[in-house]
């Protein structure tokens, strides 16, 4: 990859705003410092889906933290990507699972974890949590690790 600002279409055009779900906007650029092991965080404060249930809104914060190798995640594509959860029905565990995956495919990084701090509904607060190491490395050891000491 080169310096990625030719390929990235997101960054600096238009903001058009998904519809529905719509994992194929996400889009990566050249981790310039691959030979380091650092931490990446991103914090979404206004994150919304939809119960898929009732159709009632649910409200969170989405911390995603990863460790990447080749690949980044840009963060206006990301921020695009969460967006189109908003028209989307899904329960609070399904929406960081997915999130989780949905970045593994893309980016493929050393490690990844999502948390969702989802607001009270019918009194009850869900902080649903996934993680992922790259298989076959420290990384895998370390996300077993994580899991079990988590809060």
């Amino acid at each position: 990859m080169s310096r990625d600002k030719n390929i990235l279409k997101s960054l600096g055009a238009e903001t058009r705003y998904p519809d529905d779900y719509a994992p194929e906007v996400l889009e990566v650029f050249e981790n310039q410092h691959q030979e380091n092991d650092y931490w990446v965080r991103f914090n979404c404060p206004e994150f919304t889906t939809l119960c898929p249930i009732t159709g009632q809104p649910d409200f969170a914060e989405i911390r995603i933290s990863y460790i990447p190798d080749v690949k980044m995640v840009e963060s206006k594509s990301l921020k695009l990507y969460l967006f189109s959860f908003r028209s989307h029905g899904d329960f609070h565990e399904d929406c960081v699972n997915t999130i989780m995956k949905d970045l593994v495919k893309l980016m493929e990084p050393r490690y990844i974890e999502v948390t969702g701090f989802f607001t009270p509904r019918g009194g009850i607060s869900i902080f649903p949590y996934a993680n992922w190491g790259r298989p076959g490395t420290k990384w895998e050891e370390f996300a077993a690790k994580r899991l079990l000491e988590h809060e």
